[in-house]
């Protein structure tokens, strides 16, 4: 399974962006999927994230002012995010947690994209 991502780049503070991600490859079902960010020297923090028959979750520093979406049809996550910050500065990384069929038996496991840098700044 791969994961392409598109999006991040220079964004002005106050304004917004738009991440999305594209899994591909076999993939039976996708089980969550979403967006972490990591700050230089630091954890992944959890931006935002869809698992499947539960509750969306978002991280307590962009609540309210972030989107997320999930559409399995196409395999694809996205993230709209505003009123950005220059803390929102890092390096954001698409995970999917995806179910793969290997005979008769399901196979779980977690994917991460490459990452993209988002910077705020004027």
């Amino acid at each position: 399974v791969q994961l392409q991502a598109s999006g991040g780049g220079l964004v002005q503070p106050g304004g917004s962006l738009r991440l999305s991600c594209t899994a591909s490859g076999n993939i039976f079902k996708i089980s969550a999927a979403g967006w972490y960010r990591q700050f230089p020297g630091k954890q992944q923090e959890l931006v935002a994230e869809i698992p499947s028959g539960s509750k969306t979750l978002y991280g307590d520093s962009v609540k309210g002012r972030c989107t997320i979406s999930r559409d399995d049809s196409k395999n694809t996550v996205s993230l709209e995010m505003d009123t950005l910050k220059p803390e929102d500065t890092a390096v954001y990384y698409c995970h999917f947690l995806i179910q793969t069929l290997q005979g008769d038996f399901v196979h779980e496991f977690d994917t991460w994209g490459q990452g993209t840098l988002v910077t705020v700044s004027s």
